[in-house]
């Protein structure tokens, strides 16, 4: 007897066999005709190896199509917050965020998605003569490891600008974007075109300084201070969370904590992950560490508020302590670092 299978242990490439099967040949084949070469023969091959499907679980998976088609409707006709919205009061928060970054990656797979295996050296030569807003937009749309490092191969001054117009970027309309992705198609070849806004903000330019070698980010942030403060303010807040402590090798750990109150520490551990402690616990001595886990005991439950001070006031000693040149951060950026 085949075995049968189960819905919580579905591939995304088993639903759509499943999906294609229900709706039967005609619907099917009109489908079929839409996809790659590649693609087609994933899916045939998957119909073919196809399981016993119960019913229920049929039910399911249609279900799942029509959220999905319900969602690209709202869309379009209001954008990805409100498709959001709309999805979240129907299938529930979890069940949403789910879907919509499902969506979001397909509608990256545009022109978009074509600059993803592209060497950013060549890819910054393309995109020097740009306006920086276009340079800004196109760099959001990228991972950012990938946008660092073509932001990394502009000039200073281009670096500055463009950084600052991602930080302070809104919603960009689809009829925008479909006009960008058209040059890049030509450009990098052909692709069908999406249509998702998009913004920027403190946190996207942050996630791309995280990941820029430091003499770049030193000049960006010089730059955003110079024109916006309090900007650059939010971004550096952004650029390292506590969570990040893990980041840093053991000798930087150990230099950090000279700086740093117990008290400080034993509020701000309260609300972090067992990898943060356990980092923590390991460059302390056996009894500075019982010292602290009896503290964050003795002082019971702490307003979430004075957590978040704590850890922040202990993220801005790791930024100082690393301007300073005091402690490295792994996974930063640098030509001239090179560790021995």
């Amino acid at each position: 007897m085949a075995q049968v299978i189960e819905y919580e242990e579905m591939t995304p490439l088993q639903k759509a066999a499943v999906a294609l099967v229900s709706l039967g040949p005609e619907v099917s084949a009109h489908v079929l005709q839409g996809l790659k070469e590649s693609d087609l023969e994933k899916i045939t091959i998957e119909i073919a190896n196809m399981r016993d499907v119960a019913p229920e679980i049929e039910e399911k998976v249609l279900q799942e199509c029509h959220t999905i088609f319900m969602a690209r409707q709202y869309i379009s006709q209001g954008g990805v917050d409100f498709a959001s919205e709309i999805l979240e009061k129907a299938v529930g928060a979890v069940k949403a965020r789910e879907i919509m970054s499902r969506l979001e990656s397909a509608f990256r797979a545009g022109g978009f998605g074509l600059l993803k295996d592209i060497d950013p050296k060549q890819l910054s030569s393309f995109l020097s003569n740009e306006h920086p807003q276009t340079i800004s937009l196109i760099l959001t749309q990228l991972h950012p490891k990938q946008a660092a490092a073509v932001l990394s191969e502009l000039s200073p001054e281009l670096q500055a600008e463009v950084s600052l117009r991602i930080a302070t970027m809104e919603k960009i309309s689809p009829e925008t974007l479909k006009e960008i992705e058209a040059t890049l198609e030509m450009q990098f070849g052909s692709s069908a075109s999406r249509d998702l806004s998009v913004s920027g903000g403190a946190k996207a330019i942050a996630g791309i300084l995280n990941l820029i070698e430091s003499s770049a980010e030193k000049n960006i942030l010089q730059s955003l201070e110079a024109d916006d403060p309090d900007l650059a303010a939010e971004v550096k807040n952004m650029m390292f969370v506590f969570d990040d402590l893990i980041l840093l090798d053991d000798r930087s750990i150990q230099r950090l904590l000279k700086e740093v109150e117990t008290k400080d520490l034993s509020i701000a551990l309260k609300a972090t992950s067992d990898e943060v402690k356990g980092k923590i616990f390991s460059n302390v001595s056996e009894r500075v560490s019982v010292m602290i886990q009896e503290e964050m005991e003795f002082m019971g439950p702490t307003r979430l508020s004075d957590v978040e001070a704590a850890q922040s006031r202990i993220v801005e000693t790791v930024r100082r302590l690393e301007e300073e040149g005091q402690i490295i951060i792994s996974g930063r950026g640098g030509k001239e670092e090179v560790i021995v």
